[in-house]
C-alpha cells in the first residue's frame, strides 16, 4: 500500500466518532452498523453479568 492509502481524513474520522449506536443498526448492512451493534450487545451482556468474579452487585 501506498503511504497516500494509509493516512486517515481527519473529517471522516470525525463522522464516525460522533455516531451513536442506534437499535436499527442491528438489522443494518454495513460494516460500520454491524460493528455497532456487536460492541452494543457485548457491552450489554458485561454489565448485566455483574463482576469479574460473576457476583452480582446489589
Amino acid at each position: 500500500m501506498s503511504k497516500k492509502q494509509n493516512k486517515i481524513n481527519p473529517k471522516d474520522s470525525r463522522n464516525i466518532a460522533e455516531k451513536d449506536y442506534e437499535p436499527s443498526q442491528y438489522r443494518g448492512s454495513t460494516q460500520f452498523e454491524q460493528g455497532m451493534a456487536e460492541t452494543h450487545e457485548q457491552v450489554s451482556d458485561d454489565y448485566k453479568e455483574g463482576t469479574i468474579d460473576r457476583k452480582l452487585e446489589k
